[in-house]
């Protein structure tokens, strides 16, 4: 007997939708201050991410498939592409495989992804088949422990019975099932993302915690607060009776995980670079305002100048952003606030954490991946201090490189005791990493005007480096449809016949295909 849904959550607990300074490239900049300048319409997005970087890709697959005519800047306050994609050097040492700092896995139904590391030709490396154990910690103990042995997954069936891990997967392949029409040739277009979750059948997955949502499934408690928990604490850093439930779905499908070997942020480079847009690194955008011109009604204030334009697509979270906006289009976009994220890199000759620290019983070999449980502190025990703690492979005949997430900074002394004092690097970094999402029913519009497109209003949805290229596709197409009376694949805004009968081909991606 097989549990699927913990096998999943091996895979899964590697997921982090998270700049490392990436050399990259910067035109000429050229501001304009009168329409007689340049005829070509231009469209500004602000963000090199996974949103700015794909919304820039999309508008050149309608450039190169039906000719429109339209010039592309990209601004990005950064000194990199990726956004919260990221990699590190371990030692600081470029010889060595760099380590995902923040977004580390994509999964087999993010088909952008998939599709752009076949397209770019980019090398991939899965984490499906990676041996290693799994534990999970309350505070206190290693209440779980499994290494994928017959032995233990009886140990697993014996503690969650065999319905509970079953009626979740199913909530998962439903949910994974749904979400892969947004690759087909009916793939919808949105402007209001309740209308959407709506249409989807996961309204109450929105409007309820993932604690309930999976209660009301009869799945039982111990299961939810120990197992399911692990999974939110580690992908988004919130409890499981905090997030909404369709992002603590999310977090539990990760099926055939996989990253690019040289850093996920190859694919967000790539994606620029076949846009051919122009490309402003190092430059904050300090406005954005409305002007009298008909073919340029939106003017950009950036580090560098002001220049009109068509268009604006804003691909970054707005209130991180520091733009000051018209009041008409901010006051739209409510305050999301974001979880603050401690990332904690090091290397170690030690080849598993303190058992002693751990409370096992001496011999005993920890996981390698060891994740965490809020449970014990709502019966008032410990709290966990760390989300997370994984194993990431050796680096040399001596080392490995360990990952930390945890909500507060893990100091020296304490990583000498959980690593029995052999660290010998660390590296720290502090995120605004992922949206708290709570239970909602409303979210931010999509289009705040005619010409101003917002793709971050998709995260408090679903937060993930995939669902911002979703995001950023639905944007082009609605901003190509309105301004140019066209889309990414031409003029239609509907599915043909012709183009339905194309769902039967897998290998189909909406967009990338048409």
């Amino acid at each position: 007997m097989r549990l699927v849904l913990l096998a999943s959550l091996i895979s899964s607990s590697l997921a982090l939708q998270l700049p490392f300074k990436v050399p990259f490239f910067q035109k000429a900049f050229s501001v304009e201050d009168d329409d007689s300048v340049h005829d070509t319409p231009r469209i500004a997005i602000i963000g090199a991410g996974a949103a700015g970087s794909s919304a820039a890709f999309w508008i050149s697959k309608a450039q190169e498939r039906f000719g429109v005519n339209v010039e592309i800047d990209v601004y990005e306050r950064s000194s990199y592409v990726g956004g919260r994609s990221t990699t590190v050097y371990p030692h600081d040492d470029p010889s060595l495989p760099p380590v995902e700092l923040g977004a580390s896995i994509y999964v087999q139904s993010n088909k952008n992804m998939v599709k752009a590391a076949e397209a770019f030709n980019l090398s991939t490396k899965s984490f499906t088949d990676e041996e290693g154990s799994f534990g999970i910690w309350d505070g206190e103990q290693v209440i779980v422990q499994a290494s994928g042995s017959w032995w233990d997954t009886l140990k697993l069936v014996w503690r969650y019975g065999v319905m509970s891990p079953r009626r979740v997967d199913s909530t998962v392949q439903d949910t994974v099932k749904q979400f892969l029409t947004l690759y087909s040739p009916q793939a919808p277009k949105w402007d209001n993302i309740t209308d959407l979750a709506a249409s989807f059948g996961w309204a109450d997955a929105i409007q309820n915690t993932a604690s309930d949502f999976f209660k009301s499934k009869g799945v039982s408690e111990q299961y939810i607060y120990e197992v399911l928990e692990s999974s939110t604490r580690v992908n988004y850093a919130q409890n499981i009776d905090k997030i909404h439930a369709l992002e603590g779905t999310v977090s539990m499908a990760a099926d055939k995980a996989t990253s690019i070997k040289d850093g996920n942020w190859r694919v967000f480079e790539n994606f620029l670079n076949h846009s051919k847009a122009t490309v402003y690194l190092n430059t904050s955008v300090h406005g954005v305002s409305q002007t009298t011109s008909s073919s340029r009604p939106w003017l950009v204030t950036s580090d560098k100048g002001s220049t009109r334009y068509r268009g604006v697509i804003l691909a970054a979270p707005f209130h991180q952003t520091g733009i000051k906006l018209p009041s008409a289009l901010s006051s739209q976009i409510p305050e999301q606030p974001y979880v603050h994220l401690h990332v904690t890199l090091l290397t170690t000759s030690s080849p598993h954490m303190s058992s002693e620290y751990l409370n096992m019983a001496p011999n005993t070999k920890p996981p390698s991946m060891l994740l965490t449980t809020w449970n014990g502190a709502r019966q008032g025990l410990k709290a966990p201090e760390f989300n997370s703690i994984s194993y990431h492979g050796k680096i040399n005949e001596d080392e490995w490189v360990v990952k930390i997430f945890s909500m507060e900074a893990v100091e020296d002394e304490w990583l000498n005791s959980m690593f029995d004092g052999n660290v010998s690097w660390v590296y720290r970094k502090e995120w605004d990493a992922y949206p708290v999402l709570p239970p909602t029913t409303e979210f931010p519009p999509v289009k705040l005007d005619t010409g101003f497109y917002y793709v971050n209003a998709f995260e408090p949805f679903i937060s993930t480096m995939e669902t911002e290229t979703i995001a950023a596709r639905n944007v082009v197409d609605l901003l190509l449809n309105e301004q140019f009376r066209s889309s990414i694949c031409g003029s239609r805004i509907s599915a043909s016949e012709q183009d339905i009968k194309k769902t039967s081909d897998d290998g189909f991606v909406f967009g990338w295909d048409c």
